[in-house]
């Protein structure tokens, strides 16, 4: 029985780079950053004062009223914000939605830590205390809640699912969707990834942990520096990117535009450490191989890598190492950017927003650049081609993003060009 065919018939996106996709596109083409000093708290008790914050977001412009929005964590206004925009891209309506075999599944990492925070604040506050608690503090802080109002929101009523595999989790989101339409268990799915991480309580964890660039609080924008020889940590940021996901031959009949296919997936474990990963890159490349092997592709069939290219020395090298055991020699001509030097990284909807950037990059032959590789760190293993820079064109068929996460997590999708 030949295998379902899984195509993109839509996509939205809330971002540090932009609220559109459109304009989060046009940002990271171009090299424009969306880093800056955080504006959501006084970050003054912080070493760390910089993130990537989502800015000017108008909920009501998707027909979510403010009273609405009340009841949401952070994270959740922005997949809502993002599935309205997908959902409107894809040309379906509500009620047609409803009518549809439909699914939603969320990557999410860390979920309502601002209403966690805000919790917190008000138990240890003596002029509050438990009793002035929110009475939506529990719904508001568990991760299902952006999948879960999706559903609620859409009238949605088959399987609503929540993935958390860390930094992994968006792009393991949208292989488990590919895998849930290609079983026939749905024909359409709403899926992709979404956080909103940035507290002084997270920032701080992050902090104590050394994983935060540090020294930039004054120049945010050249904090996130991947496989830069000065690079010293990642920038925390937020936001949501969406897909619909949709059966070929169901896409065709209700004449939707296809962005591209789903040619792809594999995940794989280090089983290493908590938060290291390993130096070899052997368990990332495992699920690079996976990939591959799922889309029926060789290692030449991909012309574009978006990486995980966290800014970390660890993430950098390791991530190095695996793109030379999964590719081979070829990891030498393969266009490779971190486009997480110029939105931070998104955690649980990192994946998803550089899967994005993958269908963009297919459609107007572009690789996007890795800003601020300005002292590229061949002496760490760091010798690949990174795209410093500037922004290359070039005709990209299949392009392939890899997200690699604490716990060992790690996930890779690959999309390529339509073709009936």
């Amino acid at each position: 029985m030949e295998r379902r065919r899984v195509v993109i018939t839509g996509m939205g996106v809330v971002s540090p780079v932009g609220n559109s996709v459109d304009e989060a596109w046009d940002s990271v083409k171009n090299g424009k950053s969306g880093i800056g000093r955080v504006t959501l708290f006084d970050p003054s008790r912080l070493e760390v004062q910089i993130a990537g914050e989502v800015k000017n977001l108008d909920m009501e412009k998707y027909g979510i009223s403010s009273r609405a929005t009340r009841k949401m964590a952070r994270f959740t206004k922005f997949a809502l914000a993002a599935s309205a925009q997908a959902i409107s891209d894809s040309g379906y309506t509500k009620e047609e939605l409803q009518k549809e075999r439909t699914g939603v599944l969320l990557g999410c990492c860390i979920g309502g830590i601002d209403a966690t925070s805000d919790g917190f604040k008000k138990l240890d506050d003596p002029a509050a205390g438990p009793s002035r608690l929110p009475p939506l503090t529990t719904p508001l802080m568990i991760s299902n809640e952006a999948a879960a109002n999706i559903s609620i929101y859409y009238g949605i009523q088959g399987f609503s699912w929540t993935l958390g595999t860390a930094c992994a989790s968006g792009t393991d989101a949208l292989g488990l969707a590919t895998d849930v339409i290609r079983s026939g268990r749905c024909d359409v799915c709403i899926t992709g990834g979404t956080e909103a991480s940035i507290t002084e309580f997270s920032i701080a964890s992050f902090e104590v942990l050394q994983a935060l660039s540090r020294g930039h609080n004054d120049e945010p924008q050249k904090a996130s520096r991947p496989f830069d020889k000065d690079r010293n940590g990642f920038v925390l940021s937020e936001g949501s990117a969406i897909f619909i996901l949709e059966e070929l031959e169901h896409a065709k009949a209700r004449g939707a535009k296809i962005y591209g296919e789903v040619a792809g997936f594999g995940s794989s474990n280090d089983a290493f450490h908590i938060t290291a990963p390993l130096k070899d890159g052997s368990g990332a490349a495992l699920a690079v191989k996976e990939a591959l092997r799922d889309a029926g592709m060789k290692p030449e069939d991909i012309q574009y890598y978006n990486a995980h290219g966290t800014s970390t020395h660890a993430n950098d090298c390791g991530e190095t190492a695996m793109l030379k055991i999964a590719f081979g020699d070829y990891a030498k001509k393969l266009h490779i950017s971190s486009t997480k030097s110029e939105t931070g990284h998104l955690v649980g909807a990192a994946g998803a927003i550089e899967a994005m950037f993958c269908v963009k990059a297919i459609q107007d032959s572009f690789v996007p650049p890795t800003i601020n590789l300005d002292n590229q760190d061949i002496e760490g293993g760091c010798d690949l081609n990174y795209t410093p820079n500037v922004g290359v064109k070039a005709e990209i068929n299949a392009a392939a993003s890899a997200s690699l996460g604490f716990g060992g997590h790690n996930g890779c999708i690959i999309i390529k060009k339509y073709q009936d």
